[in-house]
């Protein structure tokens, strides 16, 4: 008896210890991301990045990671919605919203960017939106898309003869219809530049797609 529940002590204090050792692993991961992106050069003091995001589940990645690269890297960055307050991820992350998206004068920034998730459509799949990102391209800003958000681009009609990448999946590719219906010529990789267009596949593009951005804006 005292033998097995020896034994049982030992199995559950090698889980416990497996499980440290994993969460503190991962810790050290997510901060050794952290620590890249603080330690990114201030190429972008002076500039200014409007970043658009629908009001309830947008995807976090996409827009946390290309916030946070855009700070790093020293620019001023502000959120717009369709609603004011705090908006809420598809993963629960909060952000609050500095501005309402008919309020947002494009004049203003640098570049415009909109991120993706599920609410992303429900929200900002709208006439004010595409405004918005022909605004950007008629004033010589970056135009920057991520996830389902190119198809937004591409109903505002400004993908038309321009290479860009969208979400899709195996048993959804009408992103990649409405591309091609509108002009674009669809690029399967994670991130597609066209000039001061740029566009990622998903948040696992996020900080590929950031990064892109942020090197446009420095060459500027």
């Amino acid at each position: 008896m005292k033998k097995g529940l020896l034994i049982l002590i030992i199995i559950i204090l090698i889980a416990v210890g497996g499980l440290f050792y994993f969460h503190s692993s991962e810790t050290e991961e997510e901060r050794s991301k952290l620590g890249n992106i603080n330690n990114m050069e201030k190429t972008l003091e002076g500039k200014k990045i409007a970043q658009i995001i629908a009001f309830r589940d947008f995807r976090d990645e996409e827009y946390f990671i290309p916030h946070n690269v855009f700070l790093a890297s020293g620019a001023e960055v502000k959120t717009f919605s369709t609603s004011e307050g705090v908006a809420i991820g598809v993963n629960g992350g909060e952000a609050k919203v500095d501005g309402l998206i008919e309020n947002l004068d494009v004049s203003d920034f640098d570049a415009v960017v909109f991120s993706g998730g599920p609410g992303c459509l429900k929200y900002l799949d709208n006439e004010t939106s595409y405004e918005i990102a022909r605004k950007t391209l008629n004033q010589g800003k970056v135009l920057g898309a991520i996830c389902i958000s190119p198809v937004i681009l591409a109903k505002a009609g400004v993908l038309e003869g321009k290479r860009a990448t969208v979400w899709h999946s195996i048993m959804d590719k009408s992103p990649i219809k409405i591309l091609k219906e509108n002009g674009a010529e669809f690029i399967d990789e994670k991130v597609v530049r066209d000039g001061n267009i740029v566009t990622g596949n998903g948040s696992q593009a996020a900080k590929d797609f950031a990064e892109e951005i942020v090197k446009i804006l420095t060459e500027k």
